[in-house]
């Protein structure tokens, strides 16, 4: 019997603004999914990746290209700002095409009172174009900055819980499909 590779996970932090939690976030949350069985985690902090506006071809560009074509699925941490979603998560959705097709995609958001969720509705959208399977349970925080204590750590139950739900939804379905594409290409 073949040991099965684990499932490879990048989490993409979308905000790159100064004085961002997207961090703190992020990193609460690749604490969980290193916790989860069968998961490989990575962090991809669009802060220090430097996609070109332009969508043109560069270092950066290629780079990114192949850790995403390496990824089984994918978490966005995104932020909210007037309603909608991070400019820099939209610039690393256009910079790459096929590699996104087929991978499942969560979302974990947060924001004031709305927590992110708009900007995560958006971002079905747009992930859906990308022939991405956005998985139904997400994480919104809403009033972020107090949901986390100094050692980047939260107490709020409906998040944990979230969190654990969407884990599962990703790894089966970042399983699933892995297998698929394995003995049969995309059809998009």
């Amino acid at each position: 019997m073949t040991a099965v590779a684990p499932v490879r996970i990048e989490i993409i932090i979308g905000s790159v603004r100064v004085g961002r939690i997207a961090p703190v976030v992020a990193g609460w949350f690749a604490e969980r999914a290193r916790a989860y069985p069968g998961l490989d985690v990575g962090i991809i902090d669009l802060a220090d990746t430097p996609l070109p506006q332009d969508l043109g071809a560069s270092p950066a560009t290629d780079e990114f290209r192949e850790r995403v074509g390496r990824a089984d699925g994918f978490v966005a941490v995104t932020s909210e700002y007037n309603h909608g979603y991070p400019a820099a998560l939209k610039t690393a959705f256009d910079s790459v095409k096929h590699e996104w097709r087929s991978k499942p995609i969560g979302f974990v958001s947060y924001g004031g009172l709305a927590g992110g969720l708009r900007a995560t509705e958006q971002l079905r959208q747009v992930v859906a174009e990308l022939h991405m399977v956005s998985v139904r349970q997400s994480v919104s925080f809403h009033q972020v900055r107090k949901r986390f204590d100094d050692q980047g750590q939260t107490t709020d139950g409906a998040a944990i819980d979230s969190a654990d739900r969407m884990l599962a939804q990703l790894a089966w379905w970042a399983a699933a499909v892995r297998v698929q594409r394995g003995t049969t290409p995309y059809p998009g």
